[in-house]
């Protein structure tokens, strides 16, 4: 993994997942350790994050690194027309590893083409998010024991949501099982479908969020995006199409976990939070020893 880019979740192999997974942990046990000392990290956010930007940061700190980058493309040159480009290879210059958001599909791996430092995807447009994959099949074995065998519902946006993608394709590796709740506008793109198919794994899709809350270990909702809409009139029939309340969890497996890779609109009500089965701000707790593992994986110094 030394030296290697992370764009899409499928750069890495099952057993590279688990490698991640194992360094996580210890950093869960230790995660101030100055390896970092003498490494200098970019983050380049060419779109809004909180969680994502932050828990890098964080990660970076905690192992005594130096951080570069901007967090609003308007403070950067970008603003009087410098190319991406011209972006990636100057900051490539000053930096060991370049962390990159970015609103289009694809950017990411373009940027890692012509960059001479590997390139991490923080998230490029609707495409794929692969370190929130990592932080939430950490969750998922923290909170599961295990990652195999596993009944996940996804709810609320399939179609954008770039963390929804990234993980349906890596847990199609760990026989999971597919309960994919949508409006019917919003449905898991049949591209990523594939996965599941050419796994030989089984996958059903339910309009009704009623229909899956006895039946998975995992709950992944998700936030209805309004940025990804052209047409804001589609937007607003669909907005409000999942809010989970306590009473709707009574029912639910004892082991069962919500999680959300945040932010959240209303698709949570707050009441939820105090509910034993909640675990999506461990979750994003969780990111800062993932992005610790990888940031370490990828620069050999562990």
């Amino acid at each position: 993994m030394k030296n290697r880019s992370l764009i899409s979740i499928n750069d890495y192999s099952k057993e590279e997942y688990l490698k991640v997974l194992d360094i996580a942990e210890d950093f869960e046990e230790n995660p101030r350790q100055k390896i970092l000392e003498n490494h200098v990290i970019a983050t380049l956010f060419f779109e809004p994050s909180t969680r994502t930007r932050l828990s890098f940061e964080s990660a970076i700190s905690q192992l005594g690194g130096k951080i570069i980058g901007f967090t609003d493309a308007s403070s950067s040159s970008v603003s009087k027309g410098e190319t991406l480009m011209d972006t990636v290879k100057t900051v490539a210059n000053y930096s060991d590893l370049i962390v990159m958001r970015h609103p289009l599909d694809g950017s990411a791996r373009w940027a890692s083409e012509v960059a001479g430092v590997p390139i991490i995807n923080a998230g490029d447009g609707a495409n794929q998010h692969p370190t929130q994959c990592l932080l939430d099949m950490y969750s998922i074995r923290k909170t599961q024991g295990t990652l195999e065998n596993i009944h996940i519902a996804f709810v609320g946006d399939l179609k954008y949501g770039r963390t929804v993608h990234s993980l349906v394709i890596a847990m199609s590796q760990f026989n999971a099982t597919f309960h994919l709740v949508s409006p019917e506008e919003l449905k898991l793109p049949s591209v990523i479908k594939k996965y599941i198919k050419d796994a030989g794994l089984n996958y059903y899709q339910y309009t009704d969020i009623e229909n899956v809350m006895n039946k998975v270990d995992i709950l992944y909702m998700t936030r209805i995006q309004r940025e990804r809409f052209a047409d804001p009139i589609e937007y607003e029939r669909v907005k409000n199409s999942y809010i989970l309340k306590n009473d709707m969890l009574e029912n639910s497996k004892s082991n069962m976990r919500i999680l959300h890779p945040l932010p959240r609109v209303n698709e949570i009500e707050e009441a939820v939070d105090k509910n034993p089965k909640a675990y999506y701000f461990q979750q994003a707790r969780n990111g800062v020893y993932v992005r610790e593992a990888l940031i370490a994986l990828i620069l050999g110094l562990k």
